[in-house]
């Protein structure tokens, strides 16, 4: 496996025009960082938006190297083989798209984001203003309860005073023939794990967490504490 790091080479030819069709929709990210792993029909890695300023820059976890024969990408890359034990203690940084998948009346099983299935759960609209939980509260009980849910399956196990849930965003975007919308959320993880199962937590760095990673989504970054 490789990690990479890569942005946008700052001396490249068209870069204006590239930035403002990046700027215009996240599916767009998604094409330029596959057009680098091309060669195969499945995704074969995972990766993470994380821009420098307004400069988009990217991690990436791959079974391959990356490529770039336009020019347009300044790509570092280095094999990645992390040593794991279990009561190993980790920083980590996680992005994932949080959701529930609920049964409608018809018995159609039907995905819904965490936080909005939280808040229909609770019935958070009828609810008086004042017994309403603070959104930041209602996002991060949300969150934590859904990385916990997964957490003992994937080989790693928290506290939650040692977690930050934020970032809660809605994302749309439409493919280039304009068919089929994608609309999914996205929620950012930050804090300290310690892994209980070395070869499931090894799996997930490889394989990610939750959906939507074809997006963006699902990419561990750790680090030794």
């Amino acid at each position: 496996m490789y990690f990479s790091r890569i942005e946008l080479n700052r001396s490249g030819a068209g870069i204006a025009q590239l930035l403002k069709k990046m700027s215009a929709d996240d599916y767009r990210h998604h094409q330029f960082i596959w057009q680098l792993f091309q060669g195969v029909d499945e995704r074969d890695f995972l990766y993470r938006r994380e821009d420098a300023g307004n400069w988009p820059r990217y991690y990436a976890v791959s079974a391959r190297e990356p490529s770039d024969n336009g020019g347009l990408w300044a790509i570092e890359t280095k094999p990645y083989a992390p040593k794991i034990g279990e009561g190993l203690r980790l920083a980590f940084s996680l992005r994932v798209n949080p959701v529930v998948t609920r049964k409608t009346d018809s018995g159609k099983r039907v995905r819904h984001d965490v936080v909005m299935d939280r808040k229909r759960q609770i019935g958070f609209k009828t609810l008086p203003k004042a017994e309403r939980p603070a959104l930041q509260e209602l996002i991060r009980d949300a969150g934590l309860a859904w990385l916990e849910q997964r957490a003992s399956n994937h080989g790693f196990r928290f506290e939650e005073g040692l977690v930050t849930v934020d970032g809660y965003e809605q994302h749309k975007s439409v493919k280039r023939n304009g068919n089929n919308p994608i609309s999914f959320s996205t929620l950012d993880f930050g804090g300290v794990l310690t892994v209980t199962d070395k070869q499931a937590f090894e799996d997930m760095l490889f394989s990610g967490i939750g959906p939507a990673k074809g997006m963006g989504c699902g990419m561990l970054m750790v680090r030794r504490i």
